[in-house]
Protein backbone atom coordinates (compact mmCIF):
# COMPACT_ATOMS: atom_id res chain seq x y z
CA UNK A 1 0.00 0.00 0.00
CA UNK A 2 1.25 3.72 -1.55
CA UNK A 3 0.42 6.18 1.10
CA UNK A 4 0.94 9.82 0.16
CA UNK A 5 0.62 12.57 2.66
CA UNK A 6 -1.00 15.99 1.17
CA UNK A 7 -0.11 18.28 4.28
CA UNK A 8 3.62 18.21 4.61
CA UNK A 9 5.79 21.73 5.38
CA UNK A 10 8.83 23.09 3.96
CA UNK A 11 10.20 26.28 4.95
CA UNK A 12 13.26 28.58 3.59
CA UNK A 13 15.83 30.71 4.58
CA UNK A 14 15.02 33.09 2.70
CA UNK A 15 11.07 32.95 3.85
CA UNK A 16 12.38 33.04 7.44
CA UNK A 17 14.68 36.05 6.38
CA UNK A 18 11.30 37.73 4.96
CA UNK A 19 9.18 36.78 8.24
CA UNK A 20 11.85 38.92 10.64
CA UNK A 21 11.46 41.64 8.65
CA UNK A 22 7.62 42.31 8.62
CA UNK A 23 6.72 45.35 10.35
CA UNK A 24 5.32 44.51 14.17
CA UNK A 25 1.72 44.73 13.41
CA UNK A 26 2.13 40.78 11.91
CA UNK A 27 4.91 40.00 14.08
CA UNK A 28 2.66 38.69 16.82
CA UNK A 29 0.99 36.03 14.47
CA UNK A 30 1.58 33.08 16.90
CA UNK A 31 1.90 30.28 13.73
CA UNK A 32 5.28 32.34 13.36
CA UNK A 33 6.55 30.88 17.31
CA UNK A 34 5.17 28.37 16.63
CA UNK A 35 6.94 27.78 13.30
CA UNK A 36 10.19 29.30 14.68
CA UNK A 37 10.59 26.79 17.75
CA UNK A 38 13.72 24.06 17.33
CA UNK A 39 11.74 21.06 17.48
CA UNK A 40 10.07 22.24 14.22
CA UNK A 41 12.65 25.22 12.55
CA UNK A 42 14.71 22.15 11.82
CA UNK A 43 12.91 19.74 9.98
CA UNK A 44 11.08 22.05 8.09
CA UNK A 45 14.26 23.24 6.57
CA UNK A 46 15.32 19.56 5.61
CA UNK A 47 14.43 18.90 2.40
CA UNK A 48 16.92 16.06 1.58
CA UNK A 49 18.19 12.76 3.57
CA UNK A 50 17.10 13.53 6.92
CA UNK A 51 13.45 14.26 5.57
CA UNK A 52 13.12 10.80 3.45
CA UNK A 53 14.65 8.85 6.65
CA UNK A 54 11.81 10.45 8.75
CA UNK A 55 9.34 9.41 5.99
CA UNK A 56 10.76 6.32 6.35
CA UNK A 57 10.25 5.96 9.74
CA UNK A 58 6.66 7.05 9.59
CA UNK A 59 5.93 4.80 6.93
CA UNK A 60 4.90 7.38 4.82
CA UNK A 61 6.10 6.68 1.37
CA UNK A 62 5.41 10.07 -0.39
CA UNK A 63 5.29 13.88 0.98
CA UNK A 64 3.43 16.97 -1.20
CA UNK A 65 5.20 19.52 0.11
CA UNK A 66 4.21 23.04 0.99
CA UNK A 67 5.08 25.98 2.53
CA UNK A 68 4.44 26.21 6.38
CA UNK A 69 2.07 29.17 7.33
CA UNK A 70 1.63 31.81 7.61
CA UNK A 71 3.59 31.45 4.30
CA UNK A 72 3.81 34.14 1.78
CA UNK A 73 0.44 35.78 2.34
CA UNK A 74 1.58 37.49 5.57
CA UNK A 75 3.87 39.27 3.73
CA UNK A 76 3.97 42.81 1.92
CA UNK A 77 3.00 42.62 -1.49
CA UNK A 78 6.25 43.20 -3.23
CA UNK A 79 7.73 40.82 -0.83
CA UNK A 80 5.12 37.99 -1.49
CA UNK A 81 5.72 38.42 -4.89
CA UNK A 82 9.28 38.39 -5.21
CA UNK A 83 9.68 35.23 -2.90
CA UNK A 84 6.20 32.97 -4.81
CA UNK A 85 9.14 32.19 -7.57
CA UNK A 86 11.86 31.61 -5.42
CA UNK A 87 10.17 29.29 -2.98
CA UNK A 88 8.70 27.38 -5.67
CA UNK A 89 11.91 27.50 -7.68
CA UNK A 90 13.55 25.66 -4.48
CA UNK A 91 10.54 23.53 -4.12
CA UNK A 92 10.92 22.06 -7.37
CA UNK A 93 14.56 21.11 -6.86
CA UNK A 94 13.99 19.33 -3.60
CA UNK A 95 11.14 17.07 -5.97
CA UNK A 96 14.03 16.77 -8.46
CA UNK A 97 16.05 15.25 -6.20
CA UNK A 98 14.10 13.03 -5.18
CA UNK A 99 10.90 12.16 -7.98
CA UNK A 100 9.68 9.18 -6.18
CA UNK A 101 9.63 10.58 -2.61
CA UNK A 102 8.52 13.93 -2.68
CA UNK A 103 6.05 16.61 -5.00
CA UNK A 104 4.88 19.83 -4.34
CA UNK A 105 1.97 22.42 -3.89
CA UNK A 106 3.03 25.58 -5.16
CA UNK A 107 3.30 28.95 -2.63
CA UNK A 108 1.40 32.03 -3.66
CA UNK A 109 1.38 35.49 -3.80
CA UNK A 110 -2.25 36.44 -2.94
CA UNK A 111 -1.76 39.89 -2.69
CA UNK A 112 -1.53 40.26 -6.39
CA UNK A 113 -4.23 37.65 -7.57
CA UNK A 114 -2.64 37.70 -11.38
CA UNK A 115 0.44 37.40 -10.84
CA UNK A 116 -0.71 34.78 -8.50
CA UNK A 117 -2.03 33.13 -11.01
CA UNK A 118 0.26 33.22 -13.32
CA UNK A 119 3.08 31.69 -10.89
CA UNK A 120 0.70 28.85 -10.80
CA UNK A 121 0.66 28.12 -14.48
CA UNK A 122 4.66 28.06 -14.23
CA UNK A 123 4.48 25.90 -11.18
CA UNK A 124 2.82 23.24 -12.79
CA UNK A 125 3.45 23.29 -16.31
CA UNK A 126 7.26 24.70 -16.14
CA UNK A 127 8.16 23.08 -12.69
CA UNK A 128 6.01 20.00 -12.62
CA UNK A 129 4.10 20.60 -9.34
CA UNK A 130 0.64 19.94 -8.35
CA UNK A 131 -1.27 22.39 -7.28
CA UNK A 132 -0.85 25.27 -4.92
CA UNK A 133 -1.63 25.72 -0.83
CA UNK A 134 -3.33 28.42 0.01
CA UNK A 135 -4.04 29.84 3.03
CA UNK A 136 -7.37 30.69 4.21
CA UNK A 137 -6.97 34.52 4.31
CA UNK A 138 -3.99 36.87 2.84
CA UNK A 139 -3.50 38.43 6.23
CA UNK A 140 -7.09 40.43 6.88
CA UNK A 141 -8.63 39.51 3.61
CA UNK A 142 -10.87 36.82 2.69
CA UNK A 143 -9.76 34.77 -0.30
CA UNK A 144 -13.81 34.59 -1.90
CA UNK A 145 -13.33 38.40 -2.70
CA UNK A 146 -14.03 38.81 -6.45
CA UNK A 147 -10.05 39.88 -7.24
CA UNK A 148 -9.30 36.64 -5.77
CA UNK A 149 -10.81 34.69 -8.47
CA UNK A 150 -8.08 35.25 -10.95
CA UNK A 151 -6.14 32.16 -8.91
CA UNK A 152 -9.53 29.86 -9.34
CA UNK A 153 -9.79 30.55 -13.11
CA UNK A 154 -5.95 29.31 -13.46
CA UNK A 155 -6.49 26.58 -11.24
CA UNK A 156 -9.66 25.71 -13.20
CA UNK A 157 -7.94 25.79 -16.59
CA UNK A 158 -5.08 23.89 -15.38
CA UNK A 159 -7.47 21.14 -13.40
CA UNK A 160 -5.05 21.68 -10.67
CA UNK A 161 -6.22 21.59 -7.24
CA UNK A 162 -6.25 24.29 -4.31
CA UNK A 163 -5.40 23.15 -0.55
CA UNK A 164 -6.77 25.07 1.41
CA UNK A 165 -4.44 25.80 4.66
CA UNK A 166 -5.53 27.66 8.21
CA UNK A 167 -4.25 30.94 8.67
CA UNK A 168 -4.53 32.70 12.07
CA UNK A 169 -7.68 34.38 12.85
CA UNK A 170 -7.65 38.04 12.76
CA UNK A 171 -5.75 40.13 15.30
CA UNK A 172 -9.79 41.09 16.57
CA UNK A 173 -10.92 37.73 16.73
CA UNK A 174 -8.52 36.55 18.48
CA UNK A 175 -8.60 39.19 21.15
CA UNK A 176 -12.36 38.37 21.90
CA UNK A 177 -12.74 34.34 21.33
CA UNK A 178 -9.06 33.46 22.29
CA UNK A 179 -6.87 35.75 24.36
CA UNK A 180 -6.63 34.20 28.08
CA UNK A 181 -4.41 34.75 30.88
CA UNK A 182 -1.89 32.37 29.64
CA UNK A 183 -0.01 32.33 26.74
CA UNK A 184 0.74 29.37 25.44
CA UNK A 185 -2.89 28.46 25.86
CA UNK A 186 -3.74 31.64 24.54
CA UNK A 187 -1.88 30.36 21.40
CA UNK A 188 -3.40 26.55 21.76
CA UNK A 189 -6.48 27.97 21.42
CA UNK A 190 -5.89 30.09 18.44
CA UNK A 191 -4.27 27.87 16.49
CA UNK A 192 -4.50 23.96 16.41
CA UNK A 193 -6.93 23.96 19.64
CA UNK A 194 -9.80 25.76 17.55
CA UNK A 195 -9.29 28.76 16.01
CA UNK A 196 -7.44 27.21 12.89
CA UNK A 197 -10.41 24.91 12.34
CA UNK A 198 -13.36 27.36 12.91
CA UNK A 199 -11.22 30.07 10.37
CA UNK A 200 -10.62 28.02 7.62
CA UNK A 201 -14.21 25.99 7.75
CA UNK A 202 -16.08 29.90 7.33
CA UNK A 203 -13.39 30.73 4.75
CA UNK A 204 -14.69 26.96 3.09
CA UNK A 205 -18.58 28.05 3.57
CA UNK A 206 -17.19 31.84 2.12
CA UNK A 207 -16.15 30.68 -1.12
CA UNK A 208 -18.79 27.96 -2.02
CA UNK A 209 -21.48 31.24 -0.93
CA UNK A 210 -19.88 33.52 -3.10
CA UNK A 211 -20.34 31.77 -5.55
CA UNK A 212 -17.00 31.03 -6.65
CA UNK A 213 -17.25 27.32 -7.33
CA UNK A 214 -20.72 28.11 -10.08
CA UNK A 215 -18.28 30.35 -11.40
CA UNK A 216 -15.65 27.86 -11.63
CA UNK A 217 -17.49 24.45 -11.20
CA UNK A 218 -14.46 22.08 -11.92
CA UNK A 219 -12.03 23.69 -9.34
CA UNK A 220 -11.38 20.92 -7.29
CA UNK A 221 -10.19 22.14 -3.60
CA UNK A 222 -8.74 20.30 -0.52
CA UNK A 223 -9.16 21.07 3.11
CA UNK A 224 -7.57 19.38 6.11
CA UNK A 225 -8.71 18.09 9.87
CA UNK A 226 -11.51 16.31 8.47
CA UNK A 227 -13.19 19.06 6.65
CA UNK A 228 -12.18 21.95 9.32
CA UNK A 229 -15.27 21.06 11.88
CA UNK A 230 -17.95 22.18 9.03
CA UNK A 231 -18.53 18.68 7.43
CA UNK A 232 -19.95 17.90 10.96
CA UNK A 233 -22.15 20.75 10.88
CA UNK A 234 -23.68 20.47 7.38
CA UNK A 235 -26.89 19.38 8.34
CA UNK A 236 -27.53 22.60 9.98
CA UNK A 237 -25.42 24.84 7.64
CA UNK A 238 -27.30 23.83 4.66
CA UNK A 239 -30.17 25.82 6.38
CA UNK A 240 -28.49 28.98 5.19
CA UNK A 241 -28.21 27.95 1.19
CA UNK A 242 -31.94 29.28 0.57
CA UNK A 243 -29.81 32.89 1.52
CA UNK A 244 -26.83 32.36 -1.36
CA UNK A 245 -29.07 31.98 -4.32
CA UNK A 246 -26.41 28.70 -5.30
CA UNK A 247 -26.88 26.65 -8.73
CA UNK A 248 -26.53 23.74 -6.68
CA UNK A 249 -27.67 22.05 -3.63
CA UNK A 250 -25.31 23.19 -0.79
CA UNK A 251 -24.16 19.57 0.14
CA UNK A 252 -23.14 19.27 -3.63
CA UNK A 253 -20.54 21.28 -3.61
CA UNK A 254 -18.79 18.98 -0.40
CA UNK A 255 -19.28 15.99 -2.52
CA UNK A 256 -18.00 17.27 -5.94
CA UNK A 257 -15.42 20.30 -5.60
CA UNK A 258 -13.83 19.42 -1.81
CA UNK A 259 -11.97 16.61 -1.01
CA UNK A 260 -10.52 15.62 2.84
CA UNK A 261 -7.83 14.72 4.94
CA UNK A 262 -6.93 14.01 7.91
CA UNK A 263 -4.21 16.11 8.70
CA UNK A 264 -2.47 13.97 11.39
CA UNK A 265 -5.92 13.50 13.35
CA UNK A 266 -5.79 9.54 13.31
CA UNK A 267 -9.39 9.12 14.72
CA UNK A 268 -11.29 5.95 12.87
CA UNK A 269 -14.72 7.91 14.24
CA UNK A 270 -13.81 11.17 12.08
CA UNK A 271 -13.24 8.63 8.92
CA UNK A 272 -16.33 7.33 9.15
CA UNK A 273 -18.16 10.09 9.37
CA UNK A 274 -16.26 11.68 6.60
CA UNK A 275 -17.26 8.92 4.37
CA UNK A 276 -20.78 8.66 5.49
CA UNK A 277 -20.95 12.78 4.35
CA UNK A 278 -18.86 12.35 0.74
CA UNK A 279 -18.03 8.95 0.12
CA UNK A 280 -14.65 7.41 0.26
CA UNK A 281 -13.43 9.08 -3.31
CA UNK A 282 -13.16 12.35 -1.45
CA UNK A 283 -10.86 11.40 0.92
CA UNK A 284 -7.05 11.78 0.97
CA UNK A 285 -4.37 11.29 3.20
CA UNK A 286 -2.03 13.89 4.89
CA UNK A 287 -0.11 13.65 8.42
CA UNK A 288 0.98 17.30 8.79
CA UNK A 289 4.31 16.92 8.92
CA UNK A 290 6.04 17.91 11.39
CA UNK A 291 3.88 19.45 13.58
CA UNK A 292 1.64 15.72 14.72
CA UNK A 293 3.68 13.01 15.71
CA UNK A 294 2.96 9.74 13.75
CA UNK A 295 1.39 7.05 15.20
CA UNK A 296 3.54 3.98 17.19
CA UNK A 297 2.56 1.67 14.75
CA UNK A 298 3.25 4.25 11.89
CA UNK A 299 0.93 6.06 9.24
CA UNK A 300 0.61 2.51 7.98
CA UNK A 301 -0.77 1.48 10.78
CA UNK A 302 -4.35 3.62 11.06
CA UNK A 303 -4.91 2.62 7.75
CA UNK A 304 -4.55 -0.93 7.95
CA UNK A 305 -6.77 -1.35 10.85
CA UNK A 306 -9.33 1.26 10.11
CA UNK A 307 -13.05 -0.88 9.11
CA UNK A 308 -12.55 0.22 4.76
CA UNK A 309 -12.58 -2.24 1.53
CA UNK A 310 -9.56 -2.74 0.10
CA UNK A 311 -10.76 -0.54 -2.48
CA UNK A 312 -10.92 2.38 -0.30
CA UNK A 313 -7.81 1.94 1.64
CA UNK A 314 -5.77 1.82 -1.62
CA UNK A 315 -7.60 4.92 -2.73
CA UNK A 316 -7.64 7.04 0.77
CA UNK A 317 -3.78 5.95 1.05
CA UNK A 318 -2.76 6.96 -2.40
CA UNK A 319 -5.17 6.24 -5.31
CA UNK A 320 -7.84 9.07 -5.02
CA UNK A 321 -4.74 11.34 -5.22
CA UNK A 322 -2.93 9.51 -8.20
CA UNK A 323 -6.39 10.32 -10.24
CA UNK A 324 -6.89 13.71 -9.22
CA UNK A 325 -3.61 14.46 -10.14
CA UNK A 326 -3.10 12.75 -13.52
CA UNK A 327 -6.40 14.91 -14.53
CA UNK A 328 -3.88 18.00 -14.42
CA UNK A 329 -3.29 19.68 -17.77
CA UNK A 330 0.35 20.17 -18.16
CA UNK A 331 0.29 21.55 -21.61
Amino acid sequence: MRIAGLEEHFVTAEVLEAWRGLDPRWCDDPSLRVASMERYARPLAELDEPRVAAMDASGLDVQVLSLTPPGLQILERADAVALQRVTNDRLAEAVRSHPERLQGFAALATQSPDEAAAELERSVRTLGLNGAMLLARTRENSLDQAVCWPIFEAAQALRAPIYLHPQTPPRSVRDSYYDVEDDMLSTALTLFGLGWHYDTGVQLLRLIVSGVFDQFPDLQVIVGHWGEVVLFYLDRIQEIAPFAKLDRPLVDYFRENVYFTPSGLYSERYLRWTIEVVGAERVLFSTDYPFVPAPQDGVRGFLKDAALSGADREGIASGNWDRLVSGIRRT
